[in-house]
């Protein structure tokens, strides 16, 4: 059991846009502007939004709380909607059964603020600057893009994340180490420091200790959890050893890993049916995107160039 326990609940924070499908009131927004959107989600106060990218994971999560015991996840809204307007998401979430009671709407500006003060481990949103400000300000974020066509309903009451490494639950160092000195030092370098674990990256701090907490509370008696955690990487053999002992050193171990090295990381992902996908390079997000809700985490190098790809 991980030394986390003590310190759930799990929170997430969620924009609108990421939480519900609104792609036809952002045109309206982009196209008409601001007083023209504000009278659509007015006219259309008691009708329920269709659900975004992270709905499917966000009630999952929420459907391991139970009504006798405090909160193991929340989730709060984050929506750069006015006050005035907030109606429309909570009669979503009620429409739902949703237990989504708490929220900071800001009308226009920045949400990232708000990020820490909720004392959030997980943000999720389709703004690009707002995931940016909160993965500085040390909080494990994405950019959520769009629904995929097929979401796995079965196991109805499993919850499957799958996560990147480097630069995501690992620092970036490694990635730095590989666009500076080539392969063949990378791999010498994770050789020799095969037993030392790695930094944590910002999905590496609260994020997944507290995952792996939640994994070990709903653990079954023939060893399979309701959570499930996955790791695929671009690593592969030697560099696999070292996420492996790190993960151990964490007390965080995965229910899967996947060392793709060249192989796409889409197919595998489909195969993992996770409900949602964290990686910090466009390429397999955009690949990802068609078979699961994929969120971008903001990398530190050039989104279009490969990093360790073998």
């Amino acid at each position: 059991m991980t030394d986390h326990m003590s310190n759930l609940p799990l929170t997430v924070g969620i924009s609108t846009r990421a939480m519900f499908d609104l792609v036809e009131e952002h045109s309206v927004f982009e196209r008409d502007g601001v007083h023209a959107y504000a009278e659509l989600q007015r006219a259309r106060e008691k009708e329920p939004l269709k659900p975004g990218a992270a709905f499917e994971v966000t009630r999952r999560l929420l459907a391991l709380n139970s009504v006798q015991q405090e909160p193991l996840v929340e989730v709060i809204l984050l929506s750069k909607n006015s006050p005035d307007l907030s109606l429309r998401a909570f009669n979503s979430f009620d429409h739902y059964c949703l237990p989504i009671r708490r929220g900071s709407f800001t009308s226009g500006r920045s949400v990232a603020p708000f990020v820490k003060a909720w004392n959030v481990d997980l943000f999720l949103s389709n703004d690009a600057d707002d995931v940016k400000a909160a993965v500085l300000a040390g909080t494990a974020a994405a950019r959520l893009g769009p629904l995929p066509s097929n979401v796995d309903e079965n196991p109805s009451d499993e919850v499957r994340i799958a996560l990147d490494g480097d630069a995501v639950v690992f620092s970036e160092a490694s990635d730095k180490l590989y666009n500076e000195h080539g392969l063949e030092h990378f791999l010498q370098y994770e050789r020799d420091n095969a037993t030392v674990p790695m930094e944590r990256g910002p999905f590496g701090k609260t994020f997944l200790p507290k995952l792996a907490a939640l994994r070990q509370k709903f653990m079954r008696p023939d060893g399979t959890s309701r959570v499930r955690i996955a790791i695929v990487t671009a690593r592969n053999a030697p560099a696999h050893e070292r996420v492996i002992h790190t993960l151990r050193a964490w007390g965080t171990p995965a229910d899967e890993a996947h060392f793709v090295g060249r192989h796409e990381k889409a197919p595998i992902l489909k195969a993992t049916r996770a409900h949602i996908f964290f990686d910090d390079q466009e390429k397999h997000i955009l690949g990802a995107s068609e078979v699961v809700a994929a969120g971008l985490v903001p990398g530190p190098h050039d989104p279009g160039v490969p990093v360790i790809p073998a």
